[in-house]
């Protein structure tokens, strides 16, 4: 299955992560900022991205490019990640809904979040959600 691994960090938390998706799903983990790819090229998609200022995803970068792909999200497979500091994980919960109306699966239900640093487990538990993918 063809998969990405898209994803946005600001603090080296959610690369963390994105490193252990990547992992999983045996592919290379590419921040947004260097994807060039065509979202609607792959099967399977995992993105990350951390909590940002009120609860939600980072705006100048991450944000519009997932804007771009949202219309191409229909039939995949998706697997959404990412860090936080504060809040209760509203921007995850929002996310997932836009993936979900989008018309894609999620895989691992509604998205895998950490406060702050993920730990050896939350990279293992990453590894292994993304492997469901293939």
């Amino acid at each position: 299955m063809k998969t990405a691994v898209i994803f946005w960090s600001g603090t080296g938390n959610t690369e963390a992560m994105a490193k252990a998706v990547a992992e999983g799903a045996n592919v290379e983990a590419v921040s947004v900022s260097d994807f060039s790819g065509n979202v609607a090229d792959y099967e399977a998609l995992c993105f990350g991205c951390p909590a940002m200022g009120a609860e939600v995803l980072e705006e100048d970068e991450f944000e519009p490019f997932f804007t771009a792909a949202e219309g191409s999200l229909s039939g995949k497979k998706v697997l959404l990640f990412g860090s936080y500091g504060w809040g209760d994980g509203e921007w995850m919960r929002n996310w997932a809904d836009r993936v979900t109306a989008a018309g894609a699966e999620l895989v691992g239900g509604e998205g895998y979040i950490v406060n702050e640093a993920p730990s050896d487990d939350d990279l293992a538990k990453l590894k292994e959600l993304a492997a469901q993918l293939a």
